[in-house]
């Protein structure tokens, strides 16, 4: 099932740092993008959130499969629907509290429909959490370079400190950036 069927080591990392309750959750409304197996928003929405995890149409069945797997552990809600970056967000506003992003920046091709979405979804109170792992090879760091280029000129970025993540779930070349935009 390629990319999107992968529960990605920065999706572990995101996770858990949620569950660390350094962001409160409880009752707040959370889109996640790029989501996959729906890993971070479902650890959301078990932490009290009201969650809409976010992939292309292709990955709605996987999703479905593991929200339904979860339910029993959710306190707050979950649902699954498609969004495709750089396409109208109408649907999915207000804004949300939370965005929540894992391993979303590898496509060179994507990179201005994502930073569009994240331009259409925000709104002054939301909080990103972007969580990537930093790649050395191929063309990886030429695109992460240019990603958080492109974003600071709307956003303002914030690192999390490695010790701030959870204890067992953190790595030095994983790295979660808290994202707001531009006052």
């Amino acid at each position: 099932g390629g990319v999107g069927c992968v529960v990605w080591d920065a999706a572990l990392v995101l996770a858990k740092f949620l569950e660390t309750g350094a962001c409160p959750l409880a009752r707040r409304a959370v889109l996640e993008l790029g989501a996959g197996t729906g890993a971070v928003g479902i650890m959301a929405a078990t932490l009290g959130a009201n969650v809409t995890v976010t992939d292309l149409e292709e990955l709605q069945e996987l999703l479905m499969v593991n929200i339904e797997n979860n339910k029993h552990l959710v306190t707050g809600s979950v649902r699954a629907k498609v969004l495709k970056w750089g396409e109208d967000v109408t649907e999915f506003q207000p804004p949300p509290d939370y965005i929540l992003m894992a391993d979303c920046i590898y496509y060179e091709e994507s990179l201005e429909p994502l930073l569009k979405t994240l331009k259409d979804l925000t709104g002054p109170d939301t909080c990103v959490l972007c969580c990537y792992e930093q790649r050395t090879m191929g063309k990886n760091p030429e695109i992460e370079r240019r990603y958080f280029e492109l974003l600071q000129m709307d956003f303002e970025l914030e690192k999390i400190p490695l010790d701030k993540h959870d204890e067992e779930y953190r790595s030095e070349d994983i790295h979660i950036v808290n994202i707001h935009r531009k006052q």
